[in-house]
C-alpha cells in the first residue's frame, strides 16, 4: 500500500465538556484515493481531521506522512508538508477578489509593488489545471456558496496540497453544486491527490468515495471498501443498530383549520418579490410540506410566516387569529414554534448557556421568573427535562454549548421549540447538515408532535424528506405555489416536472401526433 498519512492511536480528550473525542484511533489514507471519513454528529471525524491538520494538539499518538513521521504542531507545518483543509465554514475575504484570496500571503511582487497581471494570471493557470474555472477579478462576497467552495480549494492547491481534507463539503450546496464537486474530487484523485471526504450523507461516500473510514463515540469502528458495503451497512456501523430510512406514518387525524395564508405576497433582499400570492392552509394533525429548489422563496416564506419579514400583501392567520402584524414574540405566544434553517445565526447563540439558550423565548413566563427575577431551579430542571426527552449527548445544565455537535445543537432546538407542545410547527430544513441517526429522531419528533395535534409546516429541499413525512405537498417555483398534491400520490417525478416549473396537466395531455402513433 501507498499510503499518504497514516494516524496511529490517537487519543484526544476535552476535560472542559468531559468528552473523550478521539478514543485510539488508525487511521489512513491512500495516495490518489478519495477516503469517505463518515460518523454521527460528534462521533470524532472532524476532530481527528483538526489533529491532521495542527488545529488541534493530540493526547497521544503518532502521525505518518508519506510513511514518515512528523510533529504537526500548527496549520503552518500541515501546509508545508502538503496538507489543506476546506472547512465546512469558509476562510476566505468576502471583500477580496477571487485571485486576492488564492494568493493572499503569495502575491507576486517587485519592489513591494503587487503585479495584479500576474496574480490574476497565476490563478488562471492553477484554473486550467484542475478544471476548476473561477473568474479572478470577481468579489468573493458575490459569489454563490459553490463557487466560494471552488475557491478555497485553488487556495489550497496553490499552497501544493497534497492531501486535501474536506469537511462536510456539501452541508452548504445545492444538489447541483454538489454533483460538480464529486467530479472535481474524482479529478484530483485521479491527478495523484488524496482527498479525504468528511461526511454523513451515505449516498455520497457510495458516488464519490474509494474507501469509507466509519467512526462511533470517538472511535473507529472499520474501514471498507465502497464495493464491501452499503448504506445500510454503513448506517448501522454509525449508530450501532439498524436505522429506520423510511419511518412508519400513521393515518392523520385531521382537525380544524391552524394556519391560513392568504394571496401572500413577501419582497426579498433584493426588493424584489420573492413570494407572490401564495395562498395554503395546514390543519391540525397536519404535515404540509413545501418542496422546491433552493431559492424559490422559501426563506423568506418562513420568515414572513414567523413575523421576521413584514408582508407586502395578503394575510396569515392562526386558529383564527389574524397575526399578520404580530412580532415574532407575540406569534410565539399565540402558539407558533420555528425551527430555523440556520441554527447557529438564528436559532441558538453559541456564546450563551444551554439553561439561556432554552428559556430566551419564555422567561417571561410564570415557571421561569416571578417579579423580576429568574427562577433557576425551574430553569435549571426544564435543561435537564430537555436533555433527556430529546437526547442531547454531551449537554450539560448550566454549561456552555459550544463544543456540542451539529446533531446535538439541532436537538436543542427542537428540545425548545416542542416542550410547550405549540398548535403550529414552522420547521425549515429541519434536518439540514444532520447524520443518519439525528435525522431519523427528528422525523420521529415531528410525527410525534403531528399525532398529538400540532400542526407542521416542513419546509424542505430533500424530496425525500417531504415525501416521507408530509401528508400534502405543495411546490415553490419562483415564490408561488406551482402545484399542490397528497403525499400519498405523489412521485418524484411529478414532484420534479413542478420543481422545474413545467405543469402535471401538460405533461398527462399526450400532443395530437402522439395520439397517432401506434405502439408496434
Amino acid at each position: 500500500m501507498d499510503l499518504a498519512v497514516e494516524m496511529r492511536q490517537i487519543h484526544k480528550y476535552f476535560p472542559s465538556s468531559d468528552v473523550n473525542a478521539n478514543r485510539a484511533v488508525d487511521f489512513s489514507a491512500r495516495r490518489g484515493e478519495v477516503h469517505a471519513l463518515v460518523g454521527e454528529n460528534g462521533a470524532g471525524k472532524t476532530t481527528l481531521m483538526n489533529v491532521l491538520y495542527g488545529l488541534i494538539q493530540p493526547d497521544r499518538g503518532e502521525i505518518l506522512v508519506e510513511s514518515r513521521p512528523v510533529h504537526i504542531g500548527h496549520p503552518n507545518e500541515a501546509i508545508r508538508l502538503g496538507i489543506g483543509m476546506v472547512h465546512q465554514h469558509f476562510k476566505l475575504v468576502p471583500s477580496f477578489s477571487v485571485a486576492e484570496n488564492i494568493m493572499l500571503g503569495m502575491e507576486p511582487h517587485t519592489a513591494g509593488v503587487l503585479r495584479r497581471r500576474d496574480e490574476a494570471e497565476a490563478v488562471r493557470l492553477l484554473a486550467d489545471q484542475f478544471g476548476l474555472p473561477v473568474d479572478p477579478a470577481a468579489k468573493v462576497r458575490d459569489l454563490p456558496v459553490g463557487m466560494q467552495q471552488r475557491v478555497e480549494i485553488l487556495k489550497t492547491l496553490q499552497r501544493q496540497a497534497r492531501i486535501l481534507v474536506l469537511d462536510e463539503p456539501t452541508a452548504v450546496l445545492t444538489p447541483q453544486e454538489a454533483r460538480e464537486l464529486f467530479t472535481v474530487v474524482r479529478r484530483l484523485a485521479q491527478s495523484g491527490k488524496t482527498v479525504i471526504f468528511i461526511t454523513h450523507k451515505l449516498l455520497e461516500v457510495m458516488e464519490v468515495a474509494d474507501r469509507v473510514s466509519v467512526m462511533r463515540k470517538g472511535e473507529l469502528v472499520g474501514t471498507k471498501a465502497i464495493q464491501e458495503t452499503d448504506i445500510r451497512d454503513m448506517a448501522r456501523m454509525m449508530v450501532g443498530r439498524e436505522v429506520l430510512f423510511q419511518i412508519e406514518k400513521p393515518p392523520a387525524q385531521l382537525g380544524a383549520s391552524v394556519l391560513q395564508v392568504k394571496n401572500l405576497v413577501v419582497v426579498g433582499p433584493s426588493g424584489l418579490p420573492a413570494i407572490l400570492n401564495v395562498s395554503f392552509e395546514v390543519r391540525a394533525g397536519e404535515i404540509y410540506g413545501i418542496a422546491g429548489v433552493n431559492g424559490n422563496g422559501q426563506t423568506e416564506l418562513v420568515e414572513a410566516i414567523t413575523g421576521m419579514r413584514p408582508l407586502e400583501g395578503g394575510s396569515i392567520q392562526l386558529n383564527g387569529r389574524d397575526i399578520s402584524r404580530l412580532s415574532v414574540g407575540g406569534r410565539r405566544r399565540a402558539g407558533m414554534a420555528h425551527i430555523p434553517e440556520d441554527r447557529l445565526v438564528v436559532g441558538l447563540n453559541l456564546a450563551a448557556s444551554l439553561d439561556e439558550n432554552l428559556v430566551v423565548s419564555r422567561y417571561r413566563l410564570p415557571e421561569f421568573s416571578r417579579f423580576g427575577f429568574l427562577r433557576r431551579g425551574n430553569i435549571r430542571q426544564f435543561s435537564q427535562d430537555v436533555i433527556r426527552d430529546f437526547s442531547v449527548a454531551a449537554a450539560r445544565p448550566g454549561e456552555g454549548i459550544a463544543t456540542l455537535s451539529g446533531g446535538n445543537l439541532q436537538k436543542v432546538v427542537v428540545g425548545r421549540e416542542l416542550a410547550g407542545e405549540p398548535d403550529l410547527i414552522v420547521a425549515n430544513q429541519p434536518t439540514r447538515g444532520l447524520d443518519v441517526g439525528s435525522i431519523e429522531f427528528v422525523h420521529q419528533t415531528l410525527l410525534q408532535a403531528r399525532s398529538k395535534g400540532a400542526a407542521v409546516l416542513l419546509v424542505s429541499v430533500e424530496l425525500d424528506e417531504v415525501l416521507s413525512l408530509s401528508d400534502r405537498i405543495g411546490v415553490l417555483f419562483r415564490g408561488q405555489i406551482g402545484g399542490e398534491m397528497p403525499a400519498a400520490q405523489a412521485t418524484e417525478e411529478e414532484l420534479g416536472i413542478l420543481m422545474a416549473g413545467g405543469s402535471l396537466h401538460q405533461q398527462a395531455a399526450p400532443s395530437p401526433r402522439a395520439r397517432n402513433v401506434e405502439a408496434p
